[in-house]
């Protein structure tokens, strides 16, 4: 039986989110995805027989799922098997998002970026009455997709959700780009911020952060901190705590945040800047040491933990993202859009399915946003320069 015999051919085609995370975590990131959600184990996926796309009671498993209201299939196994593969496939069809999970790997979480824009698309799907398509250009350190969209027509059809990186620090990092974040770019608006949380391993003896610079002090060179890459925000907080706070730590870079965690969390460094959703259920559980919050207020995720501002350190690498478009789009355009994802942004509903992930919505006006963005690339240029931080 195929796919269209099933009822299926008429649901749109969504793209795919792989969330790798430890078994333990699952439920609790599913939830945090928010929507029905359709578990399948690696055992319930072994004699369907994947191979020539004998894949009828896979078929029938999602129909029922989509019966049911289901939007995310669950699948426990490795995101690369051939099996998850083919999961995909039939998943991109029926219209359900996918995670596949499997022990060992941290979620690369968040993919706040990428699920925020969705989000937005759907919405703004609605408004102006033709599909939203969400493309995830990834690579360079966001350059790509970011390069992209400012070589795109300035006809509000092609825009950004840019973030931290591509917008405000590769300009520092790197020695040419092929776009200037300010030049190329029309701001639309902020969209949402994300709070960093700064933690250590429990071999580590400390119980503050005042206690880890004094222990710092006292042993120079011997701790390390994870980042999640060369220049990463995460990368830049801790240069900027050491700058501050007259410490010494040995860097050692991670491939994104989901390797940073599983490093902090098995002793491999001391300590670690990352995302707050992915070291928080361990600090509450016990197995890392909650040291500060690197935003401008504390999160209410853990409002009992202080900001780095109140204990003397003023660093705010909150992660952040904004919408832009190609320079010269008209002004009309922008305005539209701008009042378009405000609108959004205020939503009760989405408000709610992006709290449990740490995500704080908030809006802004062109000229708001665009001075920000101008801000930024100053404030982190200077942390970036005194540093000595490149990336070729």
């Amino acid at each position: 039986m195929s796919l269209d015999e099933l009822g299926l051919k008429n649901i749109p085609r969504v793209p795919l989110a792989f969330l790798p995370t430890p078994i333990m975590e699952a439920p609790r990131l599913a939830a945090a995805i928010g929507g029905p959600t359709l578990w399948i184990k690696r055992d319930d996926l072994t004699g369907f027989g994947f191979g020539g796309n004998k894949i009828r009671g896979l078929e029938f498993l999602l129909a029922d799922a989509l019966a049911q209201g289901a939007d995310t299939l669950v699948t426990g196994a490795a995101p690369q098997s051939n099996y998850v593969r083919a999961t995909a496939a039939v998943a991109a069809h029926a219209g359900l998002n996918m995670i596949a999970v499997y022990s060992g790997t941290p979620p690369p979480l968040v993919q706040g970026n990428y699920r925020l824009t969705r989000l937005l698309g759907a919405e703004m799907s609605k408004t102006f009455g033709q599909p939203v398509i969400v493309e995830n250009k990834a690579g360079a350190n966001g350059n790509i997709g970011t390069d992209f969209v400012a070589k795109s027509a300035p006809d509000g059809y092609t825009l950004l959700m840019g973030g931290n990186s591509p917008i405000s620090l590769n300009v520092s990092l790197y020695p040419k780009l092929p776009f200037d974040p300010v030049k190329d770019f029309d701001a639309i608006s902020r969209v949402a911020t994300q709070p960093n949380l700064f933690a250590a391993h429990p071999t580590v003896p400390v119980k503050s952060l005042a206690d880890l610079i004094r222990y710092a002090k006292a042993n120079p060179g011997k701790l390390s901190y994870a980042s999640n890459g060369n220049g990463s925000p995460q990368h830049l907080a801790a240069e900027q705590l050491k700058q501050m706070a007259g410490i010494d730590m040995v860097h050692v870079p991670y491939k994104g945040a989901a390797p940073t965690a599983a490093a902090l969390l098995a002793g491999e460094v001391s300590v670690a800047f990352n995302v707050i959703l992915l070291p928080l259920p361990h600090v509450q559980s016990g197995k890392l040491t909650g040291l500060a919050v690197a935003s401008s207020k504390r999160s209410p995720l853990a409002p009992d933990i202080p900001t780095l501002t109140e204990l003397g350190y003023p660093i705010d690498i909150d992660t952040w993202y904004g919408l832009v478009a190609p320079a010269g789009t008209p002004r009309e355009i922008i305005a539209k859009l701008n009042g378009e994802t405000i609108r959004i942004l205020n939503l009760p509903e989405l408000k709610e399915r992006t709290r449990g992930q740490g995500i704080e919505l908030a809006g802004s006006t062109p000229g708001e946003f665009a001075a920000f963005i101008k801000a930024d690339i100053a404030k982190w240029g200077k942390v970036i320069r005194d540093a000595r931080i490149t990336i070729d």
